[in-house]
């Protein structure tokens, strides 16, 4: 598994009652993601650049619209508040963001998080039982909060197969359901339960179901199945690599927009264009060269060592 977009955040701060909006919440997932590929971690005073570039490129929108999202979801994100338990059961309650730093003419900004979210989100050392981990890429394309939130709970219990019960109000509130929202229960399970249950079913690497749990005539709460979804027969298995060296050179978690930026970038061209006759058409034609580049990548990308694959993403067409 690819470490370059994996996002890992402790389950105390993963479980924190919050009521994030689809872009706030993809802002700190790229702020995982990114303080992982630069190996900096988060940190209370260094900030962490974000670039409307990087945000189009995983969400499929364009700069311009990214930068703009961006700038949004941190003006709201900056006002947000959690709370959470910790460990000696004590309510902590903290703001996701410190500071920020717009940087319009370079279409990025610099965040600096609270020491309570510093604290709950870090990098993968060792202590794997009490973090949650996912791929970016399994929520990226999750049109619904409650789906993102949905499988950011749910997936912590995939090893287990199953699920303690979720207490309706806590629930409600872990989804960021308002309690004006959805208050009819036909309303919460058709408008927001089944929605995210249908969308992970469909989007992500897991597979869900659940019941409901009454307590007399009403619904107390709910349990879940989650199941770790078959991979295709034909997959191929991944060679091993040195452990060292194996982040640097792989593909997985790039999309073919991605393999795209990376395979026209002049530095990979003058890298590589000798595995291709100046009389083929790939040698010919720069899409035809694409398209050469791009299915070589995904077939065996260990050729491509003259440096790491994700270092040709820093190209504009």
């Amino acid at each position: 598994m690819s470490k370059g977009n994996l996002v890992v955040k402790t389950n105390q701060l993963n479980s924190a009652l919050q009521n994030l909006s689809l872009p706030e919440i993809r802002i700190v997932q790229l702020a995982i993601v990114d303080a992982r590929e630069t190996n900096t971690g988060l940190s209370t005073d260094k900030p962490l650049r974000i670039d409307a570039l990087r945000y189009a490129e995983m969400f499929e929108t364009t700069r311009q619209n990214g930068y703009k999202r961006m700038k949004e979801a941190e003006e709201t994100l900056f006002n947000r508040r959690f709370s959470y338990i910790d460990d000696d059961g004590k309510v902590v309650k903290s703001r996701w963001i410190q500071q920020v730093r717009y940087l319009d003419d370079e279409g990025a900004i610099e965040l600096v998080f609270t020491l309570a979210v510093v604290n709950g989100i870090s990098r993968i050392d060792g202590a794997e039982d009490f973090f949650t981990s996912y791929l970016l890429e399994q929520t990226a394309n999750m049109d619904s909060i409650y789906s993102v939130r949905l499988y950011e709970l749910l997936v912590q219990w995939k090893a287990a197969k199953q699920t303690p019960m979720f207490e309706l109000e806590k629930f409600r509130d872990q989804l960021g359901v308002e309690p004006s929202e959805y208050k009819a229960m036909c309303d919460f399970k058709k408008r927001v339960l089944q929605v995210a249950i249908d969308e992970i079913n469909e989007k992500s690497d897991i597979k869900i179901s659940y019941e409901q749990v009454k307590k007399g005539r009403s619904i107390a709460g709910f349990k879940f199945k989650v199941l770790a979804k078959d991979k295709p027969k034909n997959a191929k298995q991944e060679s091993r690599r040195d452990t060292d060296t194996a982040d640097m050179f792989t593909i997985e978690g790039l999309n073919d927009k991605q393999l795209g930026r990376i395979v026209r970038n002049p530095s990979f061209i003058a890298d590589y264009n000798h595995l291709v006759s100046s009389t083929s058409p790939a040698g010919q034609d720069s899409k035809e060269w694409e398209l050469e580049m791009i299915d070589r990548l995904k077939k065996d990308a260990s050729q491509f060592k003259k440096r790491p694959i994700r270092d040709y993403l820093n190209y504009q067409d």
